[in-house]
């Protein structure tokens, strides 16, 4: 294993050093190197290389040796995040603590070993393809068609004919994608074949959390100055245009984890990084709402084969060595 590829080693390297080697690593992958960038969020981050390829940007994860789920907080959860996420439990007629609620939903604590990657930083849609409005699969569908018309003079920023067709409006213009069905196993040989992988769920982990140890990915309280997805921002004026602070690059320069509603399949047939929104829907406030989105949060198991193209996504990766190299 050349130990520049490694957290501790890579970290070390100046930044012509870290070029180089992300040059070396565009050669060997077949992948355009950008740029290297600094990211940093929540207290941790680095300065690793920018690719693209595909029409996809990814960045170069380096591997490491972590400690992911839970088993006791790292610095302390605060009274009003445990008294808010407390009373939503009494709600659900669940008599323990906090703390035995986190034991319940969290993973047990287990260290692996991850490999050097690279990693798409958004994870995509499955099950959509986008196409011309010329397409004849569109075109020879007159009931699409009228609908399209429809939609393009419309005040709709999406039109979903639920099984078949999708209409996204996309600055001036429309987007049309066609529906496919597809099952994980599918999935991971359409992958596959064009050289990628999905993560698993341990290296979904460490991905979205860095191996820090707390509860949610900046703390053990929760943060309700952040501006988050279907509450706005609880605490303090936000103008309109300010990003989802959720949302924003972690410190592997990743979007992930920030939306409860968007789980990630992953290699061995298991959803993170959200519940389907389910706790939301149940009437959740964020601080039990958005744990699901929490690096050391249970996995869920994926009911069958099919994808949800509704809720599940997909974030390909390219490892660099086999896994436990």
């Amino acid at each position: 294993m050349d130990q520049r590829l490694l957290r501790p080693g890579f970290d070390r390297l100046d930044e012509g050093e870290k070029r180089g080697l992300m040059e070396d690593v565009a050669a060997r992958t077949g992948m355009a190197f950008q740029r290297l960038e600094t990211f940093f969020h929540w207290g941790w981050g680095v300065t690793t290389g920018v690719f693209e390829k595909d029409g996809a940007q990814f960045v170069f994860v380096p591997g490491d040796t972590v400690t992911i789920g839970w088993e006791r907080f790292a610095e302390g959860m605060d009274e009003d995040t445990k008294a808010d996420i407390g009373e939503n439990l009494k709600g659900y007629a669940y008599e323990g603590s906090v703390e035995d609620y986190l034991h319940e939903v969290m993973a047990p604590p287990q260290e692996v070993t991850v490999g050097p990657m690279l990693v798409e930083r958004a994870m995509g849609e499955i099950g959509w393809e986008p196409v011309a409005a010329d397409d004849p699969r569109f075109t020879a569908q007159p009931d699409w068609v009228e609908e399209f018309q429809k939609c393009t003079q419309s005040d709709l920023a999406r039109m979903n004919l639920v099984g078949s067709v999708r209409f996204d409006r996309v600055g001036e213009g429309w987007q049309i994608y066609l529906y496919h069905d597809v099952t994980h196993s599918q999935l991971l040989d359409l992958l596959r074949a064009g050289g990628y992988s999905l993560p698993t769920a341990a290296e979904w982990a460490y991905l979205c959390g860095g191996g820090q140890r707390w509860v949610y990915p900046w703390g053990d309280s929760f943060d309700y100055t952040m501006k988050l997805y279907y509450f706005g921002k609880m605490i303090g004026e936000t103008e309109e245009a300010e990003p989802y602070t959720m949302e924003l690059p972690n410190g592997f320069g990743l979007y992930i984890a920030y939306d409860p509603y968007k789980q990630e399949v992953t290699e061995d047939g298991l959803l993170c990084g959200g519940d389907g929104g389910c706790s939301l829907c149940g009437g959740s406030d964020p601080a039990l709402g958005f744990l699901p989105c929490s690096p050391h949060y249970q996995p869920e198991e994926m009911e069958s084969e099919e994808i949800d193209i509704d809720f599940h996504f997909c974030r390909r990766i390219v490892r660099l060595t086999e896994r436990g190299d």
